[in-house]
């Protein structure tokens, strides 16, 4: 990506990551790989992802497309579950982000469909406040995990986030790229 389109992070507080910070996953192709290598993923949606478009199409719009291209799992947080129903697709569950990341810290957990703890919790439209107090949790508390925030503003207490992308078309092409490389057909 262009370095015009890397800046600092949207809000000063999550900075503070501790010893450990995100891997910046830059390339697309890169990130469709962390997902690939997933057994057990799961894919959180916030209320984010219905209110923020990307071009012509809303957040869920992408999300759902990278959801559907690994059959994974869909939590869906806040009100989002009307709006996937709108869509014609049934979340997996409905959940608050605090519940979720407290269900997903216990290894023991049988997961969202019963198949055993979830391997890979990718983030997308969670609020970053929650969304960095929610990834700074699994990241002290949840080790058989790993978390991928899926947002423009990054979050450094994930395992792996996208770099902070100003400009709106930009983002669009990393979503797209993103698609691709999972080899999903637009």
């Amino acid at each position: 990506m262009a370095s015009e389109t890397m800046v600092m992070p949207y809000y000063k507080f999550n900075v503070l990551t501790g010893t450990k910070a995100a891997k910046v996953i830059a390339d697309p192709a890169e990130g469709a790989a962390i997902i690939d290598r997933a057994k057990n993923p799961l894919y959180i949606f916030g209320p984010e992802v219905i209110a923020n478009p990307v071009g012509a199409c809303l957040l869920i719009d992408y999300a759902l497309k990278i959801a559907k291209s690994r059959d994974m799992p869909i939590c869906a947080t806040a009100h989002v579950k009307k709006k996937m129903l709108e869509l014609g697709v049934k979340p997996d569950c409905t959940y608050d982000i605090i519940e979720i990341i407290h269900f997903l810290k216990d290894k023991n957990w049988s997961g969202v469909r019963g198949k055993g703890y979830h391997d890979l919790v990718l983030f997308a439209g969670v609020r970053c406040d929650l969304a960095e107090r929610g990834l700074a949790t699994l990241k002290h508390f949840a080790p058989h995990l790993k978390t991928f925030a899926v947002c423009r503003r990054s979050h450094p207490n994930a395992d792996f986030a996208v770099p902070v992308i100003v400009k709106g078309d930009k983002w669009r092409e990393y979503l797209e790229g993103l698609i691709e490389a999972l080899g999903v057909k637009a």
